[in-house]
């Protein structure tokens, strides 16, 4: 090679990287993290969660492209105005180019629809309702932790199973609650159970008295808790004090719960619950290495949502790497046709409706003579397999799915 093709390499190579560096929006990527910080789901999320994307910032090095990354945050109050405010803000004036979190399934499925009008990113890593990879599937947002369909019909299936034959279900009454209960009733009666009844309550109830002597005067076998955070724990707390789940022949299936609901309920009152999830601290090497990290930080083992805000933004982060850009197309395109393979998720894939498919596993919370130290709450008791755990591609719904 001369030194003038020399030269004239040097100067291509060069250009490229100032082109793809000048495809950086406002010269900086922003994350916005959409969570609740003050009320029933500050322990699932919050504030930690905010910090777990620091951290995936700070491993990746702090810059992608050569440009700043950023993260910022708001606390939504689980108002679906406030979030949706926010994020309409953050989109306009503040420049975030991808939007994180957003527990509460009322407000994900306004952030996907506006994230899909203005041509941003949009992860879920904490709302729940199946609807997002369902009906109101984006091609600008992705699903990333668990869904409302794979929990209730892994809890629900294991249920009928046992003989849990008849079903009442206690509900929170906003979009992720009727999600739950619908997804469940539906692996109930396709299983040859029978729902008998169902009360709504309000999101973050103090007194679920009422609620619970419904379904304990309906004589179901199983109250099945459509609910989550702070609504599932005082529900369970309180079952205990009626004597529900003790020896009256009625059992609890909390549809969903989270080590956080666990370390506030308290072993003496959680044991022996069965629940799904998608992350346990204390399941691999790899997941106890990065828990103990976060546990430094934070003095909190992470739930399963902050393991999924740090990965959904490594996997963000590498996609923007690998396309040059922080453009929502062509990252939303990488992110899709990229595995998943990390300290939380193997062979890991993201489906053209949005929904990362990932294994689920069943634990059984420990006795309290058998957790040897604190968080150490969880028998793990079987994986369920991506495809066995989530909907169907075709069943879903999703109009960018071909028929």
């Amino acid at each position: 090679m001369t030194k003038c093709s020399t030269a004239l390499a040097a100067l291509a190579l060069a250009l490229s990287t100032g082109a793809a560096s000048a495809q950086v929006s406002d010269d900086v990527v922003r994350i916005g993290v959409l969570n609740d910080q003050s009320g029933m789901m500050a322990d699932l999320s919050g504030a930690l969660a905010v910090d777990a994307v620091r951290m995936a910032i700070e491993d990746f090095g702090g810059k992608v492209l050569g440009k700043p990354i950023e993260v910022v945050s708001a606390d939504h109050q689980n108002k679906v105005d406030v979030g949706l405010a926010t994020a309409r803000k953050w989109y306009e004036q503040g420049g975030v180019d991808m939007i994180l979190d957003v527990p509460n399934s009322a407000i994900a499925l306004a952030v996907q629809d506006l994230t899909r009008k203005m041509d941003k990113v949009a992860i879920f890593t904490s709302a729940g309702t199946s609807d997002l990879t369902g009906k109101s599937c984006s091609p600008n947002g992705l699903h990333w932790t668990y869904d409302t369909y794979a929990y209730a019909s892994a809890v629900a299936s294991g249920m009928v199973a046992d003989g849990g034959k008849t079903w009442f279900f206690v509900t929170s009454d906003y979009a992720f609650g009727h999600a739950l209960e619908r997804d469940a009733s539906a692996v109930v009666k396709a299983r040859g159970g029978e729902v008998l009844g169902s009360v709504r309550h309000p999101i973050a109830s103090a007194d679920f008295s009422s609620f619970l002597l419904q379904a304990q005067s309906s004589k179901a076998q199983v109250i099945g808790l459509a609910n989550g955070s702070g609504d599932t724990v005082n529900s369970i707390k309180q079952a205990r004090e009626f004597g529900i789940g003790g020896d009256d022949g009625q059992r609890i299936a909390a549809l969903y719960m989270e080590i956080t609901d666990v370390h506030s309920i308290g072993l003496e009152a959680a044991q022996g619950v069965s629940l799904v999830g998608a992350f346990y601290w204390d399941q691999t090497e790899a997941t106890r290495a990065w828990s103990e990290r976060f546990y430094k930080r934070n003095g909190k083992m992470p739930s399963m949502i902050h393991a999924s805000d740090y990965a959904a933004t490594m996997h963000y982060l590498k996609a923007i790497q690998a396309v040059g850009s922080d453009a929502a197309g062509p990252v939303m395109a990488k992110m899709k046709a990229t595995p998943i393979d990390d300290f939380m998720t193997k062979g890991g894939k993201i489906r053209e409706d949005g929904r990362v498919l990932r294994d689920l596993y069943l634990y059984r919370v420990k006795k309290p003579s058998e957790s040897k130290r604190l968080w150490d709450y969880y028998h793990v008791l079987r994986t369920i397999p991506a495809e066995e755990a989530f909907r169907p591609l075709a069943a879903g719904g999703c109009p960018l799915v071909a028929k």
